[in-house]
């Protein structure tokens, strides 16, 4: 079962090379991040008429998280928003329930806040949101079943996930408050999957627009898979998209794509 996550940057902007990827890429499921697009805008129609299934918590402008898979979630299953705080309005969580082999996966679509700049409400409430994401993930993780946390954390988790980590010290996505707040989310029991196959620097899923970023291999890793030990124990191989970030018109972030066995 291939589960990939990726912040597609507006979804109108990337739909020739989201379609492209799926082809290509064929995951049972993806996770999309800042699909930037209300629901009724979405572009269901050309993703559908390629025999996907949809399902979005969209926003106008920004902000928006969908599902696309294989096979629909189990009725029912589907769940927008986050728990913990009825006032937040932001569109950046999504789960549903997947047929998984002879069982079923729990998955997760998640953006998480960036944060910037730091001193402001902005990063209050990013660590607010990773207070309520832990309270949910160890909620889920009680259930003792395969769960997959997929999305753009907005978290650099460690020096080695970032080509030059002093230019981050300033940086929402690199204060020890927000890689802390990662941590205790690992430690609940979830595994990072990317660093359970592969503990090398210099893996990265996100490279900025400006200064050449791509060209010099400037970037940091921020999107991650965190999985349950029931979906953990199912790890066969993790990889990183990142030849899409040469495509025409590339979002600044790649799919990142784990392989778990049914």
């Amino acid at each position: 079962m291939l589960i990939a996550t990726w912040n597609i940057n507006g979804v109108k902007a990337r739909l020739d090379a989201l379609l492209s990827w799926l082809d290509e890429r064929s995951p049972d499921v993806a996770c999309l991040q800042e699909i930037k697009s209300v629901d009724e805008t979405f572009p269901r129609q050309e993703i559908e008429a390629r025999g996907w299934h949809v399902e979005t918590h969209g926003q106008k402008g920004f902000n928006g998280v969908a599902l696309i898979s294989r096979a629909p979630p189990l009725p029912g299953s589907v769940e927008r928003g986050l728990p913990g705080d009825e006032t937040d309005d932001h569109a950046r969580f999504i789960e549903a329930v997947y047929p998984f082999g002879t069982r079923t996966a729990r998955i997760a679509s998640l953006y998480l806040p960036n944060g910037n700049p730091l001193g402001t409400e902005k990063f209050a409430y990013k660590l607010r949101w990773m207070e309520r994401l832990e309270r949910h993930a160890r909620d889920r993780l009680a259930a003792e079943e395969a769960l997959v946390l997929a999305g753009d954390y907005n978290v650099i988790p460690d020096p080695k996930d970032a080509r030059n980590p002093a230019a981050w010290t300033q940086d929402a996505l690199f204060q020890p408050e927000s890689r802390g707040a990662f941590r205790r989310l690992v430690n609940l029991g979830l595994i990072d999957a990317l660093r359970a196959a592969d503990e090398r620097g210099g893996l990265y899923s996100f490279w900025d627009y400006q200064a050449g970023a791509w060209q010099k291999n400037n970037g940091i890793r921020i999107d991650h898979l965190l999985l349950s030990p029931e979906a953990a124990c199912r790890l066969r191989s993790v990889g990183i998209d990142s030849h899409v970030r040469g495509w025409e018109k590339p979002s600044d972030h790649v799919p990142v794509v784990v392989d778990l066995a049914a």
